[in-house]
């Protein structure tokens, strides 16, 4: 595994999305979904809404570089109030 750097970040970041993953796949066992209309223009599920937010978490990271540059902690904060807000009312 050499082709990657693997550094404490980068690994924490990849585990922080599994353990999200097996999470999501617990609560859809326990509690099965049922596709429901919020602020987004479509009725979507729990895993819908997750995938959005990660998409939409990469978006907010990279147009935060873009636009102001380094220091990614507001737009990691940023992330998680919006990811929180398209779970909860998506």
């Amino acid at each position: 595994m050499s082709w990657m750097a693997w550094t404490l970040p980068t690994a924490l970041f990849f585990s922080a999305i599994a353990a999200s993953l097996v999470t999501m796949t617990l609560i859809e066992l326990r509690w099965p979904t049922v596709k429901r209309r919020g602020f987004l223009p479509m009725a979507t599920t729990r895993g819908d809404r997750f995938f959005i937010s990660l998409l939409s978490a990469a978006f907010i990271h990279l147009l935060w570089m873009l636009l102001v540059g380094g220091g990614l902690l507001w737009a990691t904060v940023l992330a998680v109030f919006w990811g929180v807000a398209l779970m909860r009312w998506g």
